[in-house]
């Protein structure tokens, strides 16, 4: 069985694709997934059709190469916290950004129960204003 920081990490270091798979594999049925107030997407999403449909497939549609490049896993156990660099160019406008973000996540038995993302949501959405 793989660790919980290896689950995390199989989240982030392949093609889009794969990590969406592996994504959904990883979440339990009723993880809570919250975005940042003052992100675009802000809320908590329960369970992976929720999640999804509120957060990675607006994100695949709305910008253009959008990707959470991590620089650092820490693992604390039932707690892995990922943190990095987004960046993406936002469809409606064609600007591009950079901003800074840290994801911590709890595991419980191989599965991620909850989600809780920390980031500067200013260059977010300086790059969403027309």
């Amino acid at each position: 069985m793989p660790t919980h920081l290896e689950i995390v990490r199989a989240t982030y270091e392949g093609s889009s694709e794969e990590n969406g798979r592996n994504l959904l594999a990883a979440l339990a049925p009723d993880a809570e997934w919250t975005e940042a107030a003052g992100f675009p997407y802000a809320g908590t999403y329960v369970g992976p059709e929720a999640i999804v449909k509120n957060v990675h497939q607006r994100l695949g549609t709305e910008w253009q190469g959008y990707r959470a490049d991590v620089d650092h896993f820490y693992d604390a156990g039932d707690n892995v916290i990922a943190q990095g660099f987004y960046h993406g160019t936002y469809r409606a406008t064609g600007k591009s950004f950079s901003a800074s973000f840290a994801h911590i996540y709890t595991l419980r038995d191989g599965k991620i129960v909850k989600f809780v993302q920390v980031v500067d949501s200013a260059k977010v959405l300086e790059a969403m204003r027309p």
